[in-house]
């Protein structure tokens, strides 16, 4: 795999993140990255104007209107990344149902780039928090590497850290979710999947 690049956001549009967000950022790619395989990591500092602003069905967090468009590349609440796991990290109920029809097993289905929220494990995240995060990401994050939203390196001020990896992106269901990644005190790293409203359950 290749050595990680260093390449700092676009000067023109001065990210407002403080240093500790930043770092906490690096720390779980790295993680992502060394110990769970992750490729195509990027930091993201700005939302994309491909984002998808509307609302979803059954929003996270009772909104008395829907939000307005954002402006293309606004701040994001926090440094996010994105990348490509080595195998899914969701499998909707419904898809759940038709890969056991169809004798398909989990490990056989295509990858999906996923959102990963960095934050520690002393913080505290209320639903209005969580809200801010969803509201500020399109349901599938922009999949430069592949070609999408204009080609590698634009439309998000950004970082690309790492860019080798394969398996192709298979079709998004159930809406707006993000992989929390929580940070303990000795660098352990938990991740859990969060969804932006009600879900239906997995079959066991």
């Amino acid at each position: 795999m290749a050595a990680p690049s260093t390449c700092g956001p676009d000067p023109a549009t001065p990210s407002a993140h403080s240093a500790y967000h930043q770092s906490l950022a690096a720390q779980v790619l790295h993680n992502l990255q060394y110990q769970h395989d992750w490729t195509f990591l990027r930091i993201h500092t700005h939302s994309s104007p491909s984002s998808d602003p509307t609302p979803d069905p059954q929003p996270l967090l009772s909104r008395p209107e829907p939000p307005l468009l954002r402006r293309p590349e606004s701040l994001l609440p926090r440094p996010l990344l994105s990348g490509l796991p080595p195998q899914r990290v969701y499998v909707h109920p419904d898809e759940q149902v038709e890969m056991l029809t169809r004798g398909i097993r989990e490990q056989d289905v295509a990858v999906e780039r996923e959102w990963v929220l960095p934050t520690h494990v002393r913080e505290k995240w209320s639903l209005r928090r969580f809200a801010e995060v969803f509201d500020a990401v399109g349901i599938v994050p922009p999949d430069f590497e592949h070609g999408e939203d204009g080609g590698r390196g634009e439309l998000d001020n950004g970082e690309i850290i790492s860019g080798e990896g394969k398996g192709g992106v298979g079709s998004r269901r159930g809406g707006k979710r993000v992989l929390l990644a929580t940070v303990s005190d000795d660098s352990t790293v938990v991740y859990y999947v969060v969804h932006d409203g009600i879900v239906k359950p997995r079959q066991n």
